[in-house]
């Protein structure tokens, strides 16, 4: 009886466990673009919450960056309108960049961040504050001239 019970057991396990590789199977591969969290290296930095943290710099000073798997996003194009408008609304000012760029530059307050696009992935990296000062620099100097 117990034998029998333990195969029951694994069995509801098994199905269980296919169930949730099944249903995961049949997600869209766009991102809905409908939800997100903070960047898990500057809070209040939107990443949709469809994206899985794979990769992140721990204890590196001159590197901060979170690397996010997402399934649907293309390199060769440009980082969808609505991530766009969320970005904005979370109040970062996106910076002069070219068209069609698959890396852009955001602004808030005396914060950069870094959004780069890839295929399957994006990475959200943060200048440290040497960085910083030295971007802010050159920024000047344009002005200036």
């Amino acid at each position: 009886m117990l034998r029998r019970k333990g195969l029951h057991i694994a069995e509801i396990i098994c199905a269980g466990t296919i169930l949730l590789i099944g249903s995961g199977c049949g997600a869209s591969a766009e991102p809905s673009w409908k939800s997100f969290d903070g960047a898990a290296n500057v809070k209040s930095f939107p990443v949709p919450k469809e994206a899985n943290k794979t990769e992140q710099t721990t204890g590196n000073s001159d590197l901060d960056y979170v690397r996010y798997a997402l399934p649907g996003l293309k390199e060769d194009e440009s980082i969808p309108e609505p991530y766009l408008k969320e970005i904005e609304s979370w109040g970062w000012t996106q910076k002069e960049a070219e068209a069609n760029s698959s890396s852009l530059v955001f602004e808030k307050g005396k914060n950069i961040v870094h959004l780069t696009v890839h295929d399957g992935y994006l990475i959200i990296t943060v200048p440290t504050q040497m960085k910083k000062q030295v971007i802010q620099g050159l920024e000047g100097n344009k002005t200036n001239k």
